[in-house]
């Protein structure tokens, strides 16, 4: 297995911004067509336009690549930009599905490819309870 999460090494194993943007596409592909990712999608406005770039950057930046999410669009804390949804488990978990899905159909190496659904289960379940400690206060 490669150092990924060293330097650039999950960006470049990604195919740097292509790759990303390639699997950022598929994955919303996915979140369209796969039954289980359609309650997450309704969560999303018609156009996806400006959310999958806001993704591909993120990712970018949080793989290892150019940082230039913060250029664009302003400062991120990824699980408060999602607190105003109700994330439970069931779409925590539709979520990394559909991520899943989406690398099957990347050329990434399959230890880049576990690697990767492995560290964004991070991100997914802070997600999660930020939405949850959100919600309780209501």
């Amino acid at each position: 297995m490669q150092n990924y999460g060293t330097l650039d090494s999950s960006y470049k194993a990604a195919g740097e911004e292509k790759g990303v943007r390639k699997l950022v596409d598929e994955f919303y592909h996915q979140m369209e067509t796969q039954k289980r990712g359609q309650h997450i999608r309704a969560m999303h406005k018609e156009d996806l336009h400006i959310i999958k770039d806001k993704l591909s950057l993120f990712l970018m930046g949080w793989l290892g690549g150019p940082r230039n999410y913060g250029e664009k669009y302003g400062g991120i804390s990824i699980p408060m930009v999602h607190q105003h949804l109700i994330i439970g488990e069931e779409e925590r978990d539709a979520w990394l599905f559909c991520m899943n899905e989406a690398l099957k159909n990347q050329d990434y190496d399959n230890d880049f490819k576990q690697y990767l659904l492995e560290q964004l289960a991070f991100p997914a379940e802070r997600i999660r309870q930020v939405s949850q400690m959100a919600h309780k206060q209501l």
